[in-house]
This record gives structure tokens, C-alpha cells and sequence, in this order.
């Protein structure tokens, strides 16, 4: 999967603590100019962002997914971005499990694992 500043990215576990790497990861990707947009259960606004709180409150679909949640809470966002028909999903370190990464195939989703999308863009 090959991806650039202008690929429609949503994070899926924003925070709005500045230590968790919910925070750190959106943070960076804005500051980067990545077209991204953040996703928390709880709504509301991080780094003067509306933060959705699911991928059916956004007028456009992501073309890539991130995910930055555990991954009891993961398998159901997954499950709603193959209702979806997105296709791209980064389960970020942490954020995987055996259940998504088989999901995952038996659904044609195109797949990230155990790699930092941060690091893989060269971004830390």
C-alpha cells in the first residue's frame, strides 16, 4: 500500500491526552499536512479538530484507516469499515489481534500490521 499526503486518513483512538500515541499520531499527521481526520467514542474536539465520533458521521470515506485502539474495541471498527467498503486499514502496534488480522482476510481489507505507520513515513 502506498500512501501520501493527500490519502484521505482517519485515526480511529485520537486522545486527548498528549501522551498516549492516539494524541501523538494525529498530532504529527497534521503537522505534516497528512488530510487527516480523528475518530474517539466520545466526540468532540482535539488540537482544534472535530473529532468524529464513527466512521459513519464523516462526509467522506478515508481511503486509509488507522487504527490506535485495543483491539477488543478494534474487531468492531473493523467490522464497521467492511460495511463500508474501505478497503486500507494500519492496525498500529498494539492494536492488533489474531481475530483482525483473520478478519481482515477473509474480508479482502488490505492490511497493515505490526509496523508504526509514523516510522514507516519516515515521520519519527
Amino acid at each position: 500500500m502506498q500512501f501520501n499526503k493527500q490519502t484521505k486518513i482517519a485515526v480511529v483512538g485520537v486522545s486527548k491526552d498528549e501522551t498516549k500515541y492516539g494524541h501523538k499520531i494525529f498530532k504529527d499527521l497534521l503537522e505534516n499536512s497528512y488530510n487527516v481526520t480523528g475518530l474517539n467514542r466520545k466526540g468532540g474536539e482535539i488540537l482544534g479538530k472535530k473529532i468524529y465520533k464513527s466512521l459513519t458521521e464523516l462526509e467522506e470515506l478515508p481511503e486509509l484507516v488507522i487504527f490506535v485502539l485495543r483491539p477488543n474495541i478494534g474487531i468492531l471498527v473493523l467490522k464497521q469499515v467492511n460495511k463500508l467498503g474501505i478497503k486500507n486499514v494500519w492496525l498500529q502496534p498494539g492494536a492488533s489481534s489474531q481475530e483482525m488480522v483473520d478478519y481482515a482476510q477473509e474480508n479482502d481489507i488490505n492490511l497493515i500490521h505490526n509496523a508504526c505507520f509514523m516510522v514507516k513515513q519516515d515521520l519519527w
